[in-house]
């Protein structure tokens, strides 16, 4: 007898497998950065990028993978609370974009003009938030500045994997609308 996944299982097992794919990448870049590039000024994350597909598969949910990198960056970076704060707020500001998927429609977002202008949202808010967390815990103004020339690689990886995953059957895509889709399509 088959077992058939319930809509809360499916969505746990995805987010699971998303999160874990989120931390082995930030490890990976977070380690070969202190390895190879010690003391360079600017960062890679893959933080923007996965966080938009989770924000695109399941909403809010997204949230979680947000702090997440937070997390896991700082861990790895060796981080003092105060960074853990900026970083996982900050990244929760992400949470914003979320409003665009909902104001558009998750679908017009994904096939439309807005594809790439979502992921670039996500990452500039993620900056922002990480900005206006250092400076309220009493950062200069200069230094908050630092968060949006640091990360601007990112911005590229982000736009990349998203171009990528749009072309994936089901990556960047609501999984109600997709998991429905299917179903129609075998019937």
């Amino acid at each position: 007898m088959r077992r058939e996944l319930t809509w809360k299982q499916y969505r746990a097992i995805d987010l699971t497998l998303l999160g874990i794919a989120l931390a082995i990448f930030e490890f990976i870049i977070v380690r070969a950065a202190n390895w190879w590039f010690p003391g360079q000024p600017f960062t890679v994350s893959l933080a923007a990028a996965i966080t938009s597909i989770v924000y695109m598969r399941w909403g809010s949910w997204g949230g979680i993978h947000a702090v997440e990198a937070g997390v896991i960056f700082c861990y790895f970076s060796g981080a003092t609370g105060q960074q853990f704060l900026i970083y996982c707020l900050g990244n929760l500001v992400s949470l914003l974009a979320v409003l665009l998927l909902k104001a558009f429609g998750k679908e017009r977002v994904r096939t439309g003009h807005l594809s790439l202008i979502f992921p670039l949202l996500v990452q500039v808010l993620m900056q922002a938030g990480r900005a206006a967390a250092a400076l309220a815990l009493g950062a200069e103004p200069a230094n908050a500045v630092g968060f949006f020339t640091t990360d601007s690689l990112s911005l590229l990886f982000t736009f990349v994997i998203i171009w990528i995953a749009r072309k994936l059957d089901g990556v960047y895509e609501d999984q109600k609308h997709y998991l429905l889709r299917i179903h129609a399509e075998k019937e």
